[in-house]
């Protein structure tokens, strides 16, 4: 059967249809959050077939197919990389409503021409072709990020990573242009404490002298910041529960370090003390070398504890949360604020009930000193859908500026996810057009396109610096 992705693909009237065809389709794609590997990018990785570049590492689809009852082995298990991919032709007729169903169907059209559904019946045809497809220079990694006009992307790196990846692309100027992301989790992550003991040796490796006291710690964390800076790094980001932050010194923070990195376990008062003054300190840091900061917040990770004994972390048991985030993540930034040391941030949510804290959370500390200094961010992980993006672009149209929204991003470990960035960009003009189609805003091709170019690609140049 006929893929259902036309031209217009969720564009419902002729406005939205002009808006997206004439303001959004072409302008480049600045990614500034993802988990795409960097040696790939430098070394022009050739993937041997489709399951290697599409199903490797892809907690949605891993999830659909559990739910489905496919056995393990067919999807982290060790059956072959074709068995795999015939189990995920059999189960994806069965993902209609889920947005898996739209973003099987537009990769496969966008990236290798394939405009037919897929389904058990032609499951080893799209196999052979995508995988002849994929040894030609248009299909190694980087033909796959020019193909989609991927300007900049930004990885996601630990602060103990060489960045020699991106030294090599910086080299080589090619394009896009790829820039760290200083992802610093593990630097704080005192409830593990043999792998933060461990993880403390690594980083006093990297940075060439022990690591015996707080303070070195906080030298040490400097050292590779300005690392990352000189390399071409601008932007911090966090992946956490929520937000830490705590009024009074109750616990000290050099003693905290020495009972972890003596192999006592902290209390979780004492955990919960230790990153509060970790993360300030960071954010003043990025503060002081203009970076942007991110907060992804709200997931509660590893629930399934039997199958993460067994598949380890990051292989699709995590959830979306439903902690209280208002009062600490309002402390966290009024302690920056009140120093006029709150760098430029962005705020993503993983509760949808929580869109409004979030959104008027950042109004509160958009100062007048930069256009959207502190941002709403976009759709994220179990969100980013069309149901969720719509929220949260409504949730930010009624609460802050639409207008100075720096848009979509991949947070995406495959070549193969830019079309997530021509996915928002459809449901945003969607959004716009059914408001000029019901009366509520005027027929102003001009404007209203311009609004849309910003969101879609300006508006982050601008705010990253790029």
């Amino acid at each position: 059967m006929k893929t259902f992705i036309t031209d217009d693909f969720l564009l419902q009237n002729e406005f939205s249809k002009k808006l997206y065809h004439g303001y959004a389709a072409d302008v480049p794609i600045i990614d500034y959050h993802n988990h795409l590997p960097p040696n790939e990018i430098s070394e022009n990785r050739v993937f041997e077939n489709i399951t290697q570049v599409w199903l490797a590492g892809d907690h949605y689809k891993w999830r659909a197919m559990r739910a489905l009852g496919i056995n393990e082995k067919y999807i982290t298990g060790d059956a072959s990389d074709k068995d795999k991919f015939l189990k995920w032709a059999e189960t994806v007729p069965y993902t209609v409503r889920n947005p898996l169903y739209h973003w099987t169907h537009l990769e496969l059209q966008r990236y290798f021409d394939i405009d037919s559904l897929l389904s058990p019946k032609n499951a080893e045809e799209i196999y052979d072709r995508t995988a002849f497809m994929l040894q030609q220079t248009s299909h190694h990694t980087v033909g796959l990020l020019q193909e989609k006009k991927v300007e900049y992307l930004c990885t996601t790196d630990d602060p103990t990573n060489t960045l020699e990846h991106h030294k090599s692309i910086s080299k080589k100027e090619i394009s896009p242009k790829v820039f760290p992301t200083f992802r610093p989790d593990k630097a704080f992550a005192v409830e593990d404490t043999p792998s933060y003991v461990v993880y403390i040796a690594k980083l006093g490796t990297v940075v060439g002298s022990d690591i015996k006291n707080y303070d070195d710690l906080l030298a040490a964390l400097v050292q590779r910041i300005d690392y990352f800076h000189e390399i071409g790094g601008r932007l911090a980001d966090h992946g956490l529960e929520q937000m830490y932050y705590v009024e009074k010194d109750d616990f000290n923070s050099d003693t905290l370090f020495k009972k972890v990195m003596d192999k006592n376990n902290l209390s979780a008062e004492e955990v919960y003390f230790f990153k509060a003054k970790i993360l300030l300190f960071l954010s003043r840091e990025y503060h002081r070398r203009g970076w942007t900061q991110q907060f992804h917040l709200g997931p509660i990770r590893n629930n399934n504890k039997r199958l993460l004994a067994s598949l380890g972390p990051d292989t699709g048991f995590d959830s979306m949360g439903d902690l209280h985030q208002a009062k600490t993540m309002s402390g966290f930034l009024n302690e920056l604020d009140s120093t006029n040391e709150l760098t430029k941030t962005i705020l993503y949510n993983l509760n949808p009930s929580d869109n409004e804290v979030f959104a008027t959370m950042a109004g509160n500390f958009n100062d007048g000193s930069i256009k959207g200094k502190v941002q709403f961010g976009s759709a994220w992980w179990f969100l980013d859908q069309k149901d969720g993006m719509e929220k949260q672009i409504n949730t930010l149209s009624n609460m802050g500026l639409l207008s100075c929204f720096v848009g979509m991003l991949t947070d995406s470990r495959s070549f193969l996810s830019f079309t997530r960035h021509e996915y928002f960009r459809r449901i945003l003009c969607n959004l716009i057009g059914k408001d000029v189609a019901n009366g509520e805003l005027p027929a102003d091709e001009k404007w209203l396109g311009k609004i849309v170019g910003d969101i879609c690609y300006h508006n982050a140049k601008d705010y990253f610096g790029l």
